[in-house]
């Protein structure tokens, strides 16, 4: 029987709340535990509000056929009742992913970015930035280039004519890099439009591709410039193991993002585009970002401890 206990795989459940990056942090905790030890990735989707109160109150929960969880993992604030509902209902641990709306002593862990502010503590881990499912690749290729570019945020000031500007600079100066430029969601309409189309220019708009187009891109690119409202995608790229530069945009002074990107760039991890026109290059990233590895280690030997004072 003892032989048998070790050898049942952790259960992790992943509450989804339907929104691509927060489902992608729970399941970058989620698959690099699997790659320390055996384990079973559940993926549910929150309740509701009202149904997660109910399922909180009466000790219950819908899912009733599912394997009992190891770890209940989450990200996004309608995540949070959930977790603690299927805790209450199946056991298990909650974690909880960037800073809480509810009162951070109600999870069992907090995995949180360090922009949160948040100081660590034994149930707490600060981590550089959004976890991500982003994994390191070998097969880069120097000559490759990646433009992300997002749009307007409460973070920093959006200006369409200066990063036009700044994207003709890297192109007109990088001539032998084949450079492939995509937007996002909040990329104004005429943006694109006004973009110019040299040779060495790919142009592919955010709603021409698929869940798994970024990671490959990030995979195979060498260099790539990110706008800094697309904070998790300058993570992603460092987690890649690629050069970043980072364009140049007024920031708002309150912003908590501002201030990680300002972190990162103090820690000469990204280059901004003044310092690359002063300079001709960019930090090299002599050590990718391996933070969702980094968190699956501390998440199971706090568990492992856990074990050993019950």
């Amino acid at each position: 029987m003892a032989d048998a206990a070790a050898t049942q795989p952790l259960v992790v459940w992943v509450v989804s709340d339907g929104k691509p990056g927060h489902v992608n942090q729970s399941l970058g905790l989620a698959e690099a535990l699997a790659r320390t030890t055996p384990t079973e990735i559940v993926s549910l989707p929150a309740l509701p509000a009202w149904r997660a109160w109910l399922a909180l109150l009466l000790k219950h929960t819908p899912w009733k056929t599912l394997p009992d969880p190891d770890l209940i993992v989450g990200a996004g604030h309608t995540t949070h009742l959930t977790l603690l509902a299927a805790r209450r209902a199946r056991g298990g641990r909650a974690v909880v992913l960037m800073k809480p709306s509810l009162p951070r002593r109600w999870f069992d862990l907090c995995i949180l970015p360090r922009h949160d502010g948040i100081a660590a503590d034994a149930h707490t881990l600060v981590t550089e930035g959004a976890l991500n499912r982003i994994r390191p690749a070998a097969g880069r290729d120097s000559g490759h280039g990646l433009l992300l570019i997002g749009g307007t945020s409460p973070h920093f000031d959006w200006d369409s004519d200066a990063i036009q500007v700044q994207i003709k600079s890297i192109l007109a100066h990088t001539p032998e890099t084949q450079w492939t430029l995509t937007t996002s969601r909040r990329t104004p309409a005429e943006f694109l439009a006004e973009l110019p189309l040299p040779p060495n220019l790919n142009i592919v708009p955010h709603t021409a591709t698929s869940p798994d187009w970024l990671p490959e891109q990030l995979a195979r690119s060498g260099t790539v410039w990110v706008t800094p409202d697309s904070a998790s995608m300058v993570f992603e790229a460092l987690t890649a193991g690629a050069e970043v530069g980072v364009f140049d945009l007024p920031v708002n002074p309150k912003s908590r993002v501002g201030r990680a990107i300002a972190h990162l760039a103090g820690a000469q991890r990204i280059t901004r585009f003044v310092n690359w026109c002063a300079h001709g290059n960019l930090h090299p990233n002599l050590h990718p970002l391996a933070e969702a590895d980094r968190c699956a280690t501390w998440t199971l030997k706090w568990l492992k401890n856990e074990k050993k004072r019950n």
